[in-house]
């Protein structure tokens, strides 16, 4: 069985490419040692400047080997493409005037979710359209190999609903199965996921380059 190296420490992230992976016969782990790493600074203005920077610099803990990151994200119409880059300090007090990576510290979902929802109280539900952008970047030994960008379209409800997933899962509708991704287990999810699609594009990526 493949085993991929994942550079994250977020459980829901693992769930999610462990979702995605397991039809495929892969074994999805997370880079030795991860916790006690230095950790990266994500200042990148989008989500392909940090995947980048994140893969790039855990692959030079585990010379020879792929490793994967990615950054990802939700993106609301409504609040021109906000949380974007900013969705897990979203709610942070300090973020105001300020890049992603000089907010204090990532936030609890429930804090980051009920931003949006505040924000959005007046908007009808016709004009709540939103997606989840999610970028993936495969590095090795410090230098990028390829990306890999995966969308989810949906709408952002007024309430949650669900209490699988994690970030704004419970908030995101998907109208192609009438559900909010907190409601789908991490197999179904991987299906219409914004992570599951940059995924599988990744992994047609290793079977078309044998030698990576």
């Amino acid at each position: 069985m493949r085993k991929l190296l994942i550079a994250t420490s977020n459980p829901g992230k693992l769930r999610d490419f462990a979702g995605a992976a397991q039809r495929h016969g892969v074994e999805i782990a997370g880079v030795p040692g991860f916790s006690s790493l230095p950790s990266v600074v994500e200042d990148g203005l989008t989500f392909e400047a940090n995947a980048r920077k994140k893969a790039e610099a855990y692959s030079q803990h585990v010379p020879g080997e792929i490793v994967v990151a990615d950054d990802s994200g939700l993106e609301v119409d409504a609040l021109k493409g906000a949380p974007g880059v900013h969705s897990a300090r979203y709610a942070a007090p300090d973020l105001e005037n300020k890049q992603p990576h000089e907010a204090s510290a990532n936030m609890d979902d429930k804090a980051n979710n009920a931003r949006v929802l505040r924000e959005l109280k007046d908007i009808p539900r016709a004009q709540r359209s939103g997606r989840f952008v999610c970028v993936l970047a495969a590095a090795r030994d410090g230098k990028t190999l390829a990306t890999f960008r995966g969308t989810s379209e949906g709408v952002i409800l007024d309430s949650p609903r669900g209490t699988n997933g994690f970030g704004y899962d419970p908030l995101f509708y998907f109208p192609q199965i009438e559900k909010t991704f907190a409601e789908l287990s991490a197999e179904e999810k991987s299906k219409y996921s914004h992570r599951g699609a940059a995924f599988r594009k990744f992994l047609e990526w290793c079977d078309d380059s044998p030698g990576n």
